[in-house]
C-alpha cells in the first residue's frame, strides 16, 4: 500500500504537503511474521524468483508502474545473499532483509512534499466522525495522532481461544499437560513439550511443517544424506514423538521442483471472469458444483493435458490439436469427455483424477497403525519423486491453471448469486482447502525431512479424519482416525494451524473498540432460508475498501484491506509478471486516498458542498495545510500490505 501511495503521489503531487504516519510495534518492512529476529530454520514457502514487492508491466492499474527486483534479483544485485538463487526457498530472515530494503527504497524515493514517519507502537483506538479529522490513540502516547484518512492493514489477527480450545487448555492445566492452541510458529512457546513425550498434532499444512522443524532440527537433530540418496534423521534425544493427523491424513503436496517441458498453457481459457459472468448472466441463483466447478475443473485439466500432450507426445494417442479441438466442445462432467481422455491417454496413471488427488486415504482402512505408517510413508515418497521428475511435468501445467482459476474466482460478479451456505462450505471450505493442499505445500527438501522423521519414528501418522478426546481419569489426550482402529495416548497437544479470524474476540484493541462501539462490523453471510455464518472478518465495502459500521454505513475517512477483511483472497506474496491482484487493489485504494487528500481544502460550490478533500464538508474551519494519513499496521504484516 505504501509503495502504491508514494508512486501515485510522485506522478500527481498533492497540492499540499502530505504526512504519512506508519504505526506498527514491529520493524517496518518485515513486520511481525517476517521480522528478522526468528529462527533461521524458518523458510519461505515460495521460490525467490516468485516473490516480488514491485508491480511490473503486466499489472493493469491506473497508477504508474515503478518496477523493482524480485527477491532473487535483489539477492543477486545487492550481493547480500549469495546463497539465494532463482529456485531457492530463502529463509524468512532473508525475506525480512528484502522487505526492509523495499521499505527504505520506496521511502527514499518519495516526493519532496511527502514525509513518512514510523511510530514503533500499537494503536488502541480511533475517534472521529465523518466530518472531522480522526484521532488515532497510541498505547504509549498521551496525545493522539491526527489524520485526515486512516488505513487499517493489520494482516492476520490473533484471537482469544474459542470455547473448545479453552476446555482443552483447562484440561491441560488440571493434569499438567502440554497444550499449544492455534498460533504463529515463530511466536509459539514449545518449551512445554518434553523430550521423548508423546505429542498430538492436528493439522498437516504449512504450520505443521514449521513446528515439526522447530521441535526436531531446532532441538539439535540433524539430517544426513545417505549413499543411497535417501535422507536420514540423526536425533538429538531432545525431540518429542509427534503423532500427526488431519482430515486428509497426509501432508500437503510437495512443491514442484522443475519447469515446464512444453509451452505454457494459454490461460485463462475456460474460466475467465468476464466469460463466466456472461455465461451465468440472468440467473437468480447459481451453484458451485453445477455451474462453477465444472468450468474450474475443465480449466485445471486443460493446463494438465496441454503439458502432457505437448511435452510428452509419446504417452498420448493423438496430436494435441486434435485432442484440444474435441476437448473444447465437451462438458467436464459428461461421458464424452471421459471417453475422449481414456481413448487419447492410454495409461491410467497419466490421467488427472481429482478425487484421488484430493483425498488419497478415502475408503482405505488398515488393520493397524503399522500398516498405516507404511502406506503414508510410501505416499509421501511417491509424491516427492513425482514432483521432482520432469516426466510428470503435466502436474505443473495443472498447478499453473489452478493459480489462474484462483486468481479469476474473486473477480466474478456472479459470486453474489451463490448461496451463502455454498460460499462457506464450497468456496471458502472445500475449494480453499483443495487449493492450499495442492498448491501451498512445502519445499521438496522439507517433505524429504518429514519422510526421514517418519522413518526414524519421530513422526507417526494418525490417519484421516483425526479426532481428539480427553480422558479425565487417566489424565491424557487420546486420538484416532478413520484409517485404522488403533488409537494413541499422549500428554501433549499442538493445534498446528493459524488462528481463525474472529473480529469480536481478536486481541487487537483498536479493532475490538471499533466493533464494540458499532463503528465496525463483522462480515456475516446469510441466506433467505435463515442460514447465517459469522466469518470473523472485518466488513469493508468491496467497491472502495471503506470500513462499514454495524448499520452498514461506510466511513468516508477509514479504509481497511488485507486478510482480516472480507476482501482477503490476495493474502500471499505477488508473483512477478502475473498481474497480481494485490497490486491492483492497493493501487485503487492509494489513488482513492490521494483523491481525498489532494484537492484544495476549502469548500466550494462546484463540488456540491463535499469540501476540497472529497470528504463531507467540515462544520468548522477548513482542514490544515498539511494532509495526514495514518497507516495502522499493528498485528501481522502480510507481504502486500506492509
Amino acid at each position: 500500500m505504501l509503495e502504491r501511495l508514494l508512486a501515485n503521489a510522485a506522478e500527481t503531487p498533492p497540492s499540499r504537503p502530505l504526512s504519512v504516519e506508519l504505526v506498527d510495534p514491529y520493524p517496518p518492512g518485515g513486520g511481525r511474521v517476517w521480522r528478522e529476529e526468528q529462527s533461521p530454520l524458518m523458510w519461505m514457502n515460495a521460490t525467490a524468483e516468485n516473490v516480488t514487492m514491485f508491480p511490473d508491466e503486466t499489472v493493469t492499474c491506473d497508477g504508474p508502474i515503478r518496477s523493482g527486483p524480485s527477491l532473487s534479483e535483489w539477492a543477486a544485485a545487492e550481493g547480500a545473499c549469495a546463497e539465494v538463487t532463482r529456485t531457492t526457498f530463502a529463509t524468512r530472515q532473508v525475506q525480512s532483509r528484502y522487505l526492509r530494503w523495499v521499505f527504505d527504497k520506496v521511502v527514499a524515493e518519495r516526493p519532496q512534499n511527502v514525509s513518512v514517519r514510523v511510530h514503533a507502537t500499537r494503536a488502541t483506538r480511533i475517534e472521529g466522525g465523518a466530518r472531522t479529522r480522526q484521532r488515532v490513540w497510541l498505547e504509549d502516547r498521551d496525545a493522539p495522532l491526527l489524520a485526515d484518512v486512516v488505513v487499517l492493514a493489520l494482516g492476520h489477527l490473533d484471537a482469544v481461544p474459542c470455547k473448545d480450545q479453552r476446555l482443552l487448555a483447562d484440561f491441560a492445566d488440571r493434569h499438567a499437560l502440554g497444550h499449544l492452541p492455534c498460533a504463529y510458529s515463530a511466536d509459539a512457546d514449545l518449551s512445554v513439550f518434553r523430550p521423548g513425550e508423546d505429542v498430538l498434532m492436528r493439522g498437516m499444512g504449512a504450520a505443521f511443517i514449521d513446528l515439526m522443524v522447530l521441535l526436531t532440527e531446532g532441538r539439535g537433530g540433524a539430517f544426513a544424506e545417505g549413499a543411497d540418496g535417501r535422507l536420514r534423521y540423526v536425533p538429538s534425544g531432545r525431540e518429542p514423538r509427534l503423532h500427526v493427523g488431519s482430515r486428509r491424513g497426509v501432508p500437503y503436496r510437495s512443491k514442484i521442483s522443475y519447469r515446464l517441458v512444453g509451452d505454457p498453457p494459454p490461460l485463462p481459457r475456460f474460466f475467465s471472469a468476464p466469460e463466466v459472468d456472461a455465461r451465468l448472466a440472468g440467473r437468480d441463483r447459481i451453484g458451485f458444483w453445477d455451474d462453477l466447478w465444472p468450468l474450474m475443473a475443465k480449466e485445471i485439466a486443460y493446463g494438465y493435458y496441454h503439458e502432457l500432450f505437448t511435452a510428452h507426445p509419446e504417452r498420448v494417442a493423438m496430436p494435441w490439436r486434435e485432442f484440444s479441438a474435441a476437448y473444447d466442445g465437451l462438458d467436464w462432467d459428461g461421458e464424452p469427455l471421459r471417453a475422449l481422455v481414456e481413448a487419447s491417454v492410454p495409461s491410467k496413471a497419466d490421467r488427472l483424477d481429482f478425487a484421488a488427488l484430493d483425498r488419497p486415504l478415502r475408503g482405505l482402512r488398515f488393520p493397524g497403525s503399522a500398516d498405516l505408517q507404511d502406506h503414508v510413508r510410501e505416499h509421501i515418497r511417491a509424491d516427492v519423486d513425482r514432483r521432482s521428475d520432469r516426466r510428470h511435468s503435466a502436474d505443473l501445467g495443472a498447478f499453473l491453471a489452478l493459480l489462474s482459476v484462483y486468481g479469476q474466482l474473486p473477480l466474478l460478479t456472479c459470486l453474489a448469486r451463490l448461496p451463502a451456505r455454498s460460499r462457506v462450505t464450497d468456496v471458502d471450505g472445500w475449494w480453499q482447502g483443495f487449493f492450499e493442499y495442492v498448491g501451498s505445500g512445502s519445499p521438496r527438501e522439507r517433505t524429504r525431512q518429514l519422510l526421514a522423521l517418519a522413518e526414524a519414528g519421530v513422526v507417526r501418522f494418525v490417519g484421516a479424519d483425526m479426532w481428539v478426546e480427553t480422558d479425565e481419569e487417566r489424565g491424557v489426550y487420546r486420538a484416532g482416525g478413520a484409517s485404522t482402529p488403533d488409537t494413541v495416548e499422549a500428554t501433549g497437544l499442538i493445534e498446528a494451524r493459524l488462528p481463525d479470524a474472529d473480529l469480536p474476540t481478536c486481541t487487537e484493541p483498536l479493532l475490538r473498540s471499533l466493533y464494540r462501539s458499532g463503528e465496525a462490523a463483522e462480515h456475516v453471510l446469510a441466506d433467505d432460508d435463515g442460514y447465517a455464518h459469522r466469518t470473523g472478518l472485518l466488513h469493508v465495502s468491496p467497491e472502495d475498501f471503506r470500513v462499514l459500521s454495524r448499520d452498514g454505513v461506510p466511513h468516508p475517512r477509514r479504509f481497511a484491506l488485507g486478510p482480516f477483511t472480507n476482501i482477503r483472497r490476495f493474502a500471499t506474496f505477488a508473483r512477478p509478471r502475473s498481474n497480481a491482484l494485490s497490486f491492483r487493489q492497493n493501487d485503487r485504494l492509494a489513488r482513492e486516498v490521494l483523491r481525498l487528500l489532494g484537492a484544495p481544502a476549502r469548500v466550494s460550490r462546484k463540488d456540491g458542498g463535499r469540501g476540497g478533500t472529497g470528504l463531507p464538508a467540515e462544520t468548522g474551519p477548513a482542514l490544515p495545510a498539511e494532509g495526514r494519513l495514518a497507516l495502522q499496521d499493528v498485528a501481522v504484516v502480510r507481504p502486500m500490505v506492509a
